[in-house]
């Protein structure tokens, strides 16, 4: 097997895309230089589709704008300094939001592997600005992301309390997401999609690799998926605290979650109804809320506790098995576990997770981490620092779990070294204004969390 340098490739091309009506089937190309074509395929179920002009001119600037996006799972294997369209032009704009998806999303990965991207994504601007993005006259129906842990549950219950019809949606064949989504009892949409093989095969070979802003690729998936049905929103669940990233010392910020954040909600959303579909609304239901909010609004609900998971190894690693949904050693189990422990009996957070992570003295280092204390807040989906002190200072005071080993210490060595503003709770349960939620949403949506 020869080795793959990165280094030696010149120009990343997008070659081209098409979408099959009759099958749902869509297809990306890409290449590096001269290089074998590398074909992902996605497939949207609910085929043979049918789309009159306007709305089949809207389907084709959204299958674009996945081809571009998606196209940052095969740009990272060489980061080159030449990227090509070949199919089609884009504007500015286009460019504009690109250039940012990549250089933000590609943070963590560019920090591991001791890269700058700052100037070096430059998309070709080679077409006038586009003409406004016609009303579709789509029908009010939510698409709305399923990834089978608490945040998305929190957002199917509001939208059911609010009357909104919707469709749980989700990226993938995760049996885990699967039967989070039956429990929801809702219509359900399945999209797959197949990485090029030739990409893995690149990987074996010494290709760059790292996190890629999956969030962002789900999101132009689902902006498809809607046209293709006809729906006029998708709605994700990411909350305030996704827009803050990790503290590292030398380096700045850098934000594993970037996609997840407000920037990229505001400028994806604002491109969609620009560029796409003028009555297509893209938003996150939870925006305004902080991850103890939402925690303290799942507690509310049990009807998931044998279904959910946030545990990013269950996913990767363990499998699917019901029994294995937390391993309850990584960065996501500790902290949904801190964050519910606060909103929660104790039994019923302990039946849960199968053990009680906080009265494992060995664990240390990764609570730690979530306060920011003696380490910057991990490379995951995780609240911020202040949240998780907040929590831990909820339960240094209570009865029920003042005794377990990890809180104990933080009553011991860590709460005396805080001032009193740094551990409240209250003010992290107050919602923000910074938040793309339909006006008369917002305010149902917001009596159901005060409630």
């Amino acid at each position: 097997m020869t080795e793959f340098d990165p280094g030696a490739v010149r120009a990343f091309r997008f070659l081209n895309c098409g979408l099959d009506p009759a099958t749902g089937e869509a297809r990306l190309g890409y290449a590096f230089d001269d290089g074998p074509e590398m074909v992902e395929v996605i497939r949207f179920p609910g085929a043979p589709f049918a789309f009159d002009g306007a709305r089949a001119a809207a389907v084709e600037r959204a299958l674009r704008l996945l081809h571009l996006i998606a196209g940052v799972s095969y740009y990272k294997a060489a980061v080159p300094p030449d990227i090509r369209i070949e199919a089609y032009d884009i504007d500015a704009e286009t460019a504009g939001l690109l250039e940012t998806i990549y250089e933000n999303g590609l943070g963590e990965f560019a920090y591991r592997n001791g890269l700058s991207l700052r100037g070096r994504v430059q998309f070709p601007v080679r077409a006038a600005t586009e003409a406004a993005a016609p009303v579709l006259g789509l029908h009010e129906h939510a698409v709305v992301a399923i990834g089978g842990g608490k945040d998305s549950l929190v957002s199917i219950e509001a939208l059911r309390a609010a009357g909104v019809a919707q469709t749980v949606a989700w990226v993938g064949g995760s049996p885990l997401i699967a039967a989070c989504a039956a429990r929801t009892g809702l219509p359900t949409l399945n999209v797959t999609r197949a990485l090029s093989p030739l990409l893995f095969e690149l990987n074996r070979r010494g290709a760059l690799n790292g996190h890629i802003p999956v969030t962002a690729v789900n999101s132009a998936i689902l902006v498809l998926a809607a046209l293709l049905h006809g729906h006029d929103q998708v709605v994700f669940s990411n909350e305030r605290s996704a827009s803050y990233g990790s503290l590292i010392p030398g380096t700045g910020e850098v934000n594993h979650q970037w996609s997840k954040g407000w920037d990229f909600e505001r400028a994806f959303a604002r491109h969609v109804r620009r560029n796409v579909a003028a009555d297509l609304r893209y938003y996150s239901l939870l925006r305004p809320f902080s991850e103890l909010a939402v925690a303290r609004q799942f507690a509310r609900i049990d009807h998931y506790d044998q279904f959910f998971s946030s545990c990013n190894r269950n996913f990767h690693l363990l499998g699917e098995r019901p029994a294995q949904r937390w391993c309850g050693v990584c960065p996501k189990c500790h902290f949904v576990f801190l964050a519910l422990a606060p909103f929660m009996p104790k039994p019923r957070l302990v039946a849960i997770f199968g053990r009680n992570l906080l009265d494992e003295p060995e664990q240390a280092p990764g609570f730690d981490a979530l306060m920011e204390y003696r380490d910057h807040k991990p490379f995951e989906c995780v609240g911020e620092g202040r949240e998780s002190r907040a929590a831990m200072d909820v339960l240094a005071d209570s009865p029920a779990w003042r005794e377990d080993a990890l809180v104990r210490r933080y009553a011991r060595e860590i709460r005396p070294q805080l001032e009193a503003a740094e551990r409240g709770l209250a003010p992290l349960l107050e919602p923000s204004d910074d938040h793309g939620i339909p006006e008369g949403l917002w305010e149902r949506l917001r009596a159901h969390f005060g409630a």
